[in-house]
Parts: structure tokens; sequence; C-alpha cells
């Protein structure tokens, strides 16, 4: 299971590599909408401090969901979804290995990128630290769930909108939790509830959208 989950995701990640313009789009998506906060709402400290957060993790989901469209879209294009479906493997761990190399070429970048953006709106240290680390819980989330929707819109006539309209609500708890963590930091009650809820998010994530992802796929194609 290990070397099929492995060799997924570095399939996806050679293919991603061969069209780095894709990646690229997203990852200057994430860091124009961000920058162009400090622009228009004007140079105040203590509003940008106060926005920061929310502004990050919006930018975040966002990035997130413009890459959702690649993740399933190629495979179906050229054959290969149905030979995946139709393989002796077990489509729940190459669905997992190519939602991991979604979010390797997706929220990884975001979240390494995230600290140097946050410096724009003046965050003290441990807010950019507690940020990151919300990112680095949340993004795998954004990617898990947006997949169930990738998966169910497959092939469908406008899917980027419907994409949209399934994840988006998906993604709130995901946004405030994570948005959340830095501004009860500030206010000095901690940060730990809010990260304790995204890391069970992960977890129920993990174990839960495979199968669901897997199973919106065989529909799908169906």
């Amino acid at each position: 299971m290990l070397n099929l989950l492995l060799a997924v995701a570095r399939r996806d990640l050679l293919l991603a590599w061969r069209r780095k313009s894709d990646v690229l789009t997203t990852v200057f998506f994430f860091i124009i909408v961000i920058s162009l906060f400090p622009l228009g709402v004007g140079p105040e400290p203590q509003l940008l401090r106060s926005m920061a957060p929310g502004i990050v993790w919006v930018a975040a989901l966002l990035a997130s969901m413009l890459a959702l469209g690649r993740l399933f879209a190629q495979d179906h294009a050229d054959g290969s979804l149905e030979q995946m479906v139709l393989s002796p493997e077990p489509l729940t761990v190459i669905v997992l290995g190519k939602v991991i190399a979604h979010w390797l070429v997706t929220g990884m970048p975001i979240t390494l990128l995230a600290p140097v953006m946050a410096l724009q709106f003046d965050l003290p240290g441990q807010s950019v630290a507690i940020l990151a680390i919300g990112l680095l819980l949340g993004t795998p989330v954004l990617s898990l769930v947006g997949a169930i929707g990738a998966a169910l819109t497959l092939g469908a006539r406008g899917s980027g909108v419907l994409v949209a309209l399934l994840v988006l609500p998906l993604y709130i708890p995901v946004l405030i939790f994570g948005a959340g963590a830095v501004g009860a930091d500030a206010a000095g009650v901690g940060a730990s509830a809010h990260l304790l809820l995204l890391g069970a998010g992960l977890a129920a994530s993990a174990v839960l959208s495979p199968w669901a992802t897997a199973a919106a796929l065989r529909i799908s194609l169906e």
C-alpha cells in the first residue's frame, strides 16, 4: 500500500513539474491577493494586524480551490482515471496519493510563503508562527475535502462553479479555526484549542475523505 501511495504521489508530482505554469498560477494568485489588501486598506498597523489572519486564510482557501480542477481532470481526459478505477489496487490509496501530491504543489508552498507574506501586516513573531502551524494543519484539510467536490463535478459543465458551491461551506470551519487561532493568541486566550480542532479535522478528513472521493469518482465515471 505504501509503495502504491508513493508511486501515485510521485507520478502526479512529475506531471505537475512538467506543467509549472499551473503551479505558479496558484502561488502567484496567493501572493497577489495578500499583497493587494495592505494597498487597499491603508498603512494603519493595528488594522492590518487585526485583518491579517483572515486575509491570509481566505487567500489560501481561494488558491487551494483554484487548483482543484486539475486534481482529476487531466487523468479523466486521457483515460488514466478509468484505468485507476478498474485496477485491482485500492482506489482509496490512489486517491490519497493524488491528494498528497496536490497538497505538496499547492498547500505546502502556501504554508511556506505565508510567514513571509504576513510581514506586510506587521504581525508579531508568535502570531506568524501560529499562523504557519494553522496553515500546516488546515491546508491538507482543504485538499482532502476539495477532492470530494472535484470528484463529484468531474466532467460536468461549469465544474469550477459547482466545486466552489460544494466545498466552500465545508471550508468555513477550517477558515474560522485557522484565523481564530491567531486572534485567540493575540487576545491572551491561547491558540491550542483552535489548533487541536484543526488537527482533529485533519485526522477525520484523512480517514473519511479518500473513501468519499473514491465513491464520488465511481459515480462520476458511470
